[in-house]
């Protein structure tokens, strides 16, 4: 989501990046895990729900130093 504010709650929300198999946008969304489990997702462009999850690397931000 380019270009737009994450408010606080959001911070701490997984990204998860998808696929659009009708026009072959690729884009992220922020969503709880249990948003992401409903699989509403719906393309930005196209607005068409088939879409792919992708699968990517992630990071965990601890509040300890190592």
């Amino acid at each position: 989501m380019t270009g737009k504010t994450v408010n606080e709650e959001e911070k701490h929300m997984p990204t998860y990046d998808y696929r659009c198999e009708n026009c072959a946008k690729t884009f992220s969304v922020t969503l709880s895990m249990s948003e992401r489990d409903k699989g509403n997702i719906a393309c930005p462009v196209c607005k068409k729900n088939k879409v792919v999850q992708l699968y990517s690397t992630f990071y965990a931000k601890t509040s300890k130093k190592s």
